[in-house]
């Protein structure tokens, strides 16, 4: 593995984890009772919106990382 491709390679691990905290950490910062907490948010006014925005890239960045962790490890598909 090339010095470049291990440097983008971490870099693209440490996007993934940060997305994937900011999602954990939305889901706590915002008050889902209280439109008013999110309402200027990106994705705002409505709550369906905001979580898009903010959530979304953490679920996806968690099923690349998994994803990817699994087939660097070359597991393949079992089947029973």
């Amino acid at each position: 593995m090339t010095m470049l491709r291990k440097l983008l390679t971490a870099l693209a691990v440490i996007l993934a984890v940060f997305l994937i905290v900011r999602a954990v950490v939305e889901l706590f910062v915002i008050d889902l009772s209280d439109p008013s907490s999110y309402a200027s948010d990106w994705g705002g006014p409505s709550l369906v919106g905001v979580l898009i925005v903010h959530c979304l890239p953490g679920v996806l960045a968690a099923f690349a990382l998994v994803l990817w962790w699994h087939r660097r490890r070359g597991g393949e598909p079992t089947t029973r």
